[in-house]
């Protein structure tokens, strides 16, 4: 077993997979799951089942020395990793239970004291490695701005396309599609940021300097963001100030999802801007 279960850490990796399984397998035999909020919460359980797995076994087979020259800080980006883990997992725990969860549905609630246990698992895991200290863009202001970025766009659309799917079919105004189209590139070229920063040789090949790319970036960001929180409102809300009996709970809910996650990632865009422009 190489050893990898001696420490606390590893065996705390291990109840971070045991318990995310353990809520995924509940779901799946609960039935299929269709709706954007729960294809959201399943995805979250397969990727904490998949990054503390893959963590173990490259560390187990000492791989992570191999690849010190793409990654040169693997402490900053397990510690990266465990932080994203820790929200993501978090985040769907709560979302779980809001939506699908009632007070006599008993697998529910095991599904959500299962993922309650895991993410409790991964902050014990986040604030050990935090208490070293790990030095490097993961870890860094910066960086925890980019993954706090990635992390509301994926809320936003998981919102966005369950009001879509649970909403009225025909009122799609090409206001709202295109904010969601907005979210989507923000969220794939936030994700790109993050990785040229992590591996260090693919900068090479950028024409310009990576930090002008992020300044130029947090601009149009910062500018989409704050048009698709204008066209949002206008076209998400104005149906329901004509005709207030169309709109169900749960549509309230994901348009205010949506309108209050934009606001948030336009307010951490504009201080990224900050940073960046610093950093120029």
């Amino acid at each position: 077993m190489c050893g990898i279960f001696k420490g606390f850490q590893a065996i705390l990796r291990l109840l971070e997979i045991i318990f995310s399984a353990a809520a995924l397998i509940v779901v799946i035999f609960r039935g299929r799951m269709v709706a954007p909020w729960g294809v959201w919460c399943e995805f979250v359980w397969v990727f904490c089942i998949v990054v503390p797995l893959v963590l173990i076994v490259v560390e187990c087979k000492k791989w992570h020395i191999l690849l010190a020259a793409f990654l040169p800080d693997w402490a900053d980006l397990t510690c990266g990793l465990t932080e994203v883990c820790t929200t993501m997992i978090f985040s769907a725990t709560v979302a779980f239970a809001a939506v699908f969860t009632c007070l006599t549905c008993i697998v529910d609630i095991l599904c959500v004291i299962f993922s309650l246990v895991a993410t409790v698992c991964f902050l014990i895991d986040l604030i050990m490695q935090k208490i070293k200290r790990p030095s490097g863009y993961m870890s860094s202001c910066r960086g925890g701005l980019r993954i706090s970025e990635a992390f509301v766009a994926c809320m936003i659309l998981t919102a966005a396309t369950d009001h879509f799917v649970r909403g009225e079919w025909f009122y799609k105004p090409i206001g709202m599609i295109l904010c969601t189209i907005i979210f989507g590139v923000c969220l794939l070229v936030t994700a790109l940021i993050i990785v040229l920063n992590l591996l260090k040789l693919l900068q090479c090949l950028l024409v310009f300097k990576l930090s002008l790319l992020e300044f130029v970036f947090n601009i149009v960001a910062a500018v989409l963001y704050l048009l698709a929180l204008i066209l949002w409102t206008v076209f998400g809300y104005r149906r329901y100030m004509h005709n207030p009996y169309s709109c169900t709970k749960c549509t309230y809910a994901d348009m205010n999802a949506v309108t209050v996650g934009t606001s948030l990632n336009l307010i951490l865009y504009i201080v990224d801007l900050v940073l960046s422009l610093k950093a120029l």
